[in-house]
């Protein structure tokens, strides 16, 4: 029975992204920008730290002062072929002393869906690194509910990150088949259009999705700095940094993104 209904639900619903989206925009050239809004949930992201003491928690805490949450803007540029996720102009809310912001470091991640390779460029721990390698398809579990998200109808699925001890729940758009998505996420039958990480500590909503013609947008930079890695190496400096965190009873998103 449930075999079945899952045959029957996938055609419902290109039904009806057929009545929602006229067919000239779901047939037209599908590039464009999106931006995200990225909210960062500190008290959450604390929680989710199994090696911290109450005791420990409560310092830091007292270290950090009482805003809990903070929200920036991130922008994608996507084709059916390529894809780049970069910090955005814009800002989400008022600048405030002492507050913090990824701004300050390198970060740039690029996709070649056609080539089947990433350059993805970002700062961990002070120092800059230019990772090279080819696209390595995450381990989706792809679920049967919906919702809508920026006008969107998009369907969810499921990744548990071993590393950083996260799962993330994605949402994608039926009407937009290109496998791209905000931070390194990739690898869905549709565009990632929202990323919530264990459950609140970090969510990138969808806010503005704007279809045209890329002129620019997907080129990089004509230097870079960094040191050269591959995808493996990558995840043992992320491995490394989060065992000597974990040793120091210290989150381990203090000099990595979450």
């Amino acid at each position: 029975m449930q075999k079945q209904k899952q045959h029957f639900l996938l055609p419902c619903l290109l039904y009806i992204t057929g009545l929602i989206f006229p067919q000239s925009i779901i047939s037209q050239e599908m590039e464009g920008e999106i931006r995200y809004l990225a909210t960062n949930n500190w008290t959450k992201q604390m929680a989710s730290l199994d090696y911290i003491s109450k005791q420990q928690r409560e310092r830091i805490a007292y270290m950090w002062g009482n805003r809990s949450e903070w929200k920036f803007y991130m922008n994608l540029y996507f084709s059916p072929k390529e894809s780049k996720y970069e910090e955005s102009e814009e800002k989400a809310e008022p600048d405030e002393e002492g507050g913090y912001s990824w701004r300050k470091d390198a970060f740039y991640l690029k996709r070649n869906f056609e080539k089947n390779t990433l350059h993805d460029v970002m700062t961990i721990t002070g120092k800059a690194y230019i990772i090279e390698d080819s696209i390595q398809a995450p381990g989706w579990k792809i679920l049967n509910d919906m919702k809508e998200v920026a006008g969107h109808i998009c369907m969810n699925a499921v990744l548990d990150d071993s590393i950083k001890k996260q799962k993330i729940v994605a949402w994608f758009a039926l009407d937009i088949p290109i496998p791209a998505g905000p931070e390194r996420l990739c690898g869905l039958p549709g565009l990632i259009l929202e990323a919530d990480y264990n459950d609140g500590a970090k969510v990138l909503t969808a806010d503005r999705i704007i279809l045209k013609k890329l002129d620019k947008e997907l080129a990089l930079p004509k230097k870079e700095k960094g040191k050269k890695i591959n995808e493996a190496e990558y995840l043992k400096i992320i491995r490394e940094h989060i065992e000597e965190k974990r040793k120091a009873e210290e989150p381990w998103f203090w000099g990595m993104r979450y």
